[in-house]
């Protein structure tokens, strides 16, 4: 008859088998009402053309038939979904967003258990990809932070960073063995698909499949199919027909400029990822081929040298720093020595979890509303955006609407066009010029008639603007929040 396990151990995986079952059932509420904020409506604009067009959508953001990065193949499911169904483009997110959740959770789970066969390993992966962060708050697509994560989670880069930790747990249990010809060449259209569903996110991945090959140190035959299988994933990348993947390397200053604050305040927002550097360096000493602390290197290799050389848009590698370091710190608990080591290491671990979950208990605003937080925990909740719904009784789709930046990363999602993008395009060659034209209407001292010349060179229908935005040609007809106004363009 076997033995139950002793009390002690079943309430050490519980606890954090519950723990992490509490944070995923709340992102699964977040889901439900699918805050607005930061890049949202640039997605949600891509699934609107999608669903018009799958296979000429043009560009997302203005009228204009260009290529577009973010028509990857997960878009491309999505925006189907749409075009079938006909459910409206917010409820297609949330389907995304719960695929891609679960995609991740499945990943990490199958990604940690080629670690560490202890039971409440997953659970405590979990908690530390999303808690393990430090005292200010940051939130960037395809990073992991809890508030990051509700904010982000209908983004391609979700979804990406599920297929990546389904990548490395295939490849390291592949690399135990004899890979084969198939596998081998599976294993490269992933690849490929993690990198054409999100361009950052599939460098980190790259880095951790070159960390696990590293580590494995396979025989020739091995490197042989799996150069095969990288060969087959870049035969993607080159045939994928809505963006030429490779132009994404000639991206202009602006990227640059917009990855700068990656280097900000670093301690701050991540220093309680120094508990899993701690971690790698016991992993180390333990095996000196350890994939998490070469995975870690070789990030930090890339973090360092875009921030030498001024290439601010590596330093969207930095999850593959803090990933194997938040892992390493989860496994530790599991995998130390002695068993006074490893709850020493718990007791440390949960101090260092519970003060990354009171700087993102905010997040908790994005299920109940600011109203029913205490104080403290509203004093932490940021606002999501209000959108702009409140003009498309009127605003059709494809109708052209001038209106700036902010407004702009909002009003495509709903269908219409606007004059310049809200985000940087490298592959739309006016953009600079649309921008210009944009500033030049609103600028205080334009003539009228410029105004008017503006408006016609665009075919802009729609004006959105405060009230000192009239003009004897654009006519009232709506007032929306923060005082905005919408204006009707009188031919």
């Amino acid at each position: 008859m076997r033995a139950a396990p002793p009390s002690g151990a079943s309430a050490g995986r519980a606890l954090p088998q519950a723990a992490a079952a509490l944070v995923l059932l709340l992102m699964v509420l977040v889901i439900v009402r699918l805050p607005w904020a930061g890049d949202l409506g640039m997605h949600a604009a891509t699934v609107q053309r999608l669903r018009h067009s799958l296979l000429h959508p043009g560009n997302p953001l203005v009228d204009a038939d260009t290529p577009s990065p973010y028509y990857s193949p997960w878009m491309l499911l999505l925006g189907a979904v749409a075009r079938v169904t006909g459910l409206p483009v917010f409820v297609v997110l949330r389907i995304g967003a719960l695929a891609g959740l679960g995609l991740l959770c499945t990943g990490v789970w199958r990604y940690v258990r080629t670690l560490s066969a202890h039971r409440a390993a997953p659970a405590l992966a979990i908690l530390c990809l999303l808690l393990l962060w430090g005292p200010l708050l940051f939130n960037w697509s395809g990073f992991l932070g809890l508030n990051s994560l509700a904010l982000t989670v209908a983004y391609p880069s979700v979804f990406a960073l599920g297929l990546s930790f389904h990548l490395w747990a295939w490849l390291t249990r592949a690399l135990r063995g004899e890979i084969s010809w198939g596998v081998a060449l599976g294993l490269g259209l992933l690849w490929g698909l993690v990198l054409l569903c999100h361009q950052f996110t599939g460098v980190v991945a790259s880095l951790g499949v070159l960390a696990t090959v590293i580590s494995a140190r396979p025989g020739r035959g091995t490197l042989l199919r799996l150069g095969a299988g990288a060969a087959l994933g870049a035969a993607l990348l080159w045939v994928w027909p809505y963006y030429d993947f490779f132009a994404l390397f000639s991206a202009g200053a602006d990227l640059e400029a917009i990855h700068r604050p990656l280097y900000s305040h670093l301690l701050q927002r991540f220093g309680l990822v120094l508990l899993g550097v701690v971690a790698l360096g016991l992993r180390l000493r333990r095996d000196r081929r350890d994939p998490l602390a070469l995975f870690f290197a070789l990030g930090v290799l890339v973090f360092a040298a875009g921030g030498l050389t001024g290439h601010y848009s590596w330093g969207r590698a930095l999850p593959a720093v803090l990933i194997p370091a938040q892992l390493a710190a989860a496994l530790e608990t599991v995998s130390a020595g002695r068993r006074t080591v490893r709850v020493a290491w718990a007791g440390v671990l949960a101090v260092a979890l519970a003060v990354g979950a009171w700087t993102q208990v905010g997040t908790l605003g994005y299920v109940v509303g600011r109203d029913a937080l205490p104080a403290a925990v509203a004093a932490k909740y940021r606002t999501p955006w209000v959108g702009y719904h409140w003009i498309t009784p009127w605003v059709k789709y494809g109708d052209v609407v001038m209106a700036r930046t902010m407004p702009s990363r909002q009003i495509p999602a709903y269908g219409p066009y606007t004059v310049a993008p809200g985000y940087p395009d490298v592959f739309l060659p006016d953009a600079a010029r649309r921008d210009a034209a944009v500033t030049h209407y609103f600028a205080a001292d334009t003539p009228a008639g410029t105004r008017r010349a503006i408006v016609r060179e665009y075919g802009v229908r729609w004006v959105v603007g405060g009230r000192g935005a009239a003009q004897p040609w654009l006519r009232r007809v709506a007032t929306g929040p923060g005082g905005q106004v919408l204006y009707r363009v009188e031919r």
